[in-house]
C-alpha cells in the first residue's frame, strides 16, 4: 500500500488532478446520500440552458484530461449512481477552471426496467457518460 502511494506521488504528473477527482467524487457521493433532489438540483446548475457547442481546442484537451481522471479514478470506487457522480464531479472541476459544460439526465430501457443516466457535455466533446444515446433526454443543467 505504502509503495502505491509512493509510486502515485513520484510518477503521477497530474496528482493533484487525481487527488481533486477524489474529493469531489466523495463529496458528490455524500450528496447523492443525504440530499434531497431539490437540494441537489441546486447543485447542478441553471434547468433547462445549455452550454455553448463550440469550445476552444485548449479548452476541449483540459476537458479531455479531466474526463480521463474522472472515469479512471470513479472506477475504482465503491459506488452507486457512477454516471452521475461523474457528471456532477466533472462539472465540478470544469467550472473551477472557467469552463463551461451541460449536465444531462435521462431515463431509459435495459432488460425491460427502467433506468436512469447522467452524461456531461463540453463543446462537442462528451466528457462522461458517453453521448446519451438510448435514453431520452428529461432534464439539462448549464453550469454556472
Amino acid at each position: 500500500m505504502i509503495k502505491r502511494f509512493v509510486d502515485f506521488m513520484r510518477y503521477n504528473g497530474e496528482k493533484w488532478m487525481t487527488i481533486t477527482v477524489y474529493i469531489y467524487a466523495a463529496y458528490y457521493r455524500i450528496c447523492l446520500l443525504v440530499l434531497k433532489m431539490t437540494q441537489m438540483e441546486k447543485k447542478m446548475g441553471i434547468r433547462g440552458e445549455e452550454s455553448v457547442s463550440e469550445e476552444s481546442i485548449e479548452t476541449l484537451r483540459l476537458a479531455r484530461l479531466v474526463s480521463f481522471h474522472v472515469n479512471r479514478v470513479t472506477q475504482h470506487l465503491p459506488l452507486k449512481r457512477k454516471c452521475w457522480v461523474r457528471a456532477l464531479t466533472a462539472r465540478k472541476i470544469l467550472l473551477k477552471h472557467g469552463i463551461c459544460s451541460t449536465l444531462y439526465m435521462g431515463v431509459g430501457k435495459e432488460n425491460g426496467n427502467m433506468v436512469a443516466h447522467a452524461w456531461l457535455r463540453c463543446g462537442q466533446l462528451f466528457v462522461t457518460g458517453g453521448n446519451g444515446e438510448g435514453y431520452a433526454t428529461v432534464a439539462k443543467f448549464k453550469a454556472f
